[in-house]
């Protein structure tokens, strides 16, 4: 018999598996979104009459951008001459049209403005950071806070909310002292904690 045919060989043992590749990691939430806007982006950019390149964008475009995408709104905002003008829930239809919620809207910025920057545009020439973009922001929060009856409440002061949280806390712990004689005591102190927990406490995609 012919030992020098093919066989297993004497030093090598089986074959090592093949390692399958590692699939791509998935993107957050967040990620996913400011990607399909980036192109949504650049989509608009490439159907502008006359054609427009990233490079040649300013604020106007963007603001001309956000124009458009009313059109594709859920939020009712009331006209100054309609009868439900500045009422929080209108009792009826009305012919107003659909808008993009300011909060869309705010949200939609700063995705774009972060991918301009990660695609290479340099912070100094961002468009979606133009000075332009922040008054047209602001003024779309104002007149929708007038027209749906919404006032628009800006964040309390750092300091108060320290002072609130720290009032919160005390108080709780004061309660919880007194009650932990109880025989309920815990779960009053426990209550308590959350409460001054909830007292020291932003998106899109667009609505």
């Amino acid at each position: 018999m012919d030992s020098s045919g093919p066989g297993p060989s004497s030093t090598g043992g089986a074959s090592a598996p093949d390692v399958a590749p590692k699939p791509p990691a998935q993107l957050s939430r967040y990620e996913s979104q400011k990607r399909r806007d980036w192109n949504t982006f650049l989509q608009y950019l490439r159907n502008h009459r006359p054609p427009l390149t990233l490079a040649r964008c300013s604020g106007a475009h963007v603001i001309e951008f956000l124009r458009y995408l009313d059109q594709f709104g859920k939020t009712k905002v009331h006209a100054a001459g309609c009868a439900y003008y500045g009422q929080r829930s209108p009792p009826g239809p009305c012919p107003c049209p659909l808008r993009q919620a300011w909060g869309s809207l705010d949200a939609l910025i700063g995705r774009l403005r972060a991918a301009y920057e990660e695609s290479g545009g340099a912070p100094e020439s961002n468009p979606f950071a133009a000075r332009a973009v922040r008054i047209y922001l602001r003024e779309v929060r104002d007149s929708h806070a007038k027209a749906r009856g919404i006032p628009y409440e800006k964040k309390k002061r750092k300091r108060v909310q320290t002072t609130e949280a720290s009032s919160s806390s005390s108080a709780a712990a004061a309660v919880g002292r007194d009650v932990m004689a109880s025989a309920d005591g815990g779960a009053v102190a426990a209550s308590a904690a959350q409460l001054a927990g909830d007292s020291g406490g932003t998106a899109p995609s667009i609505s």
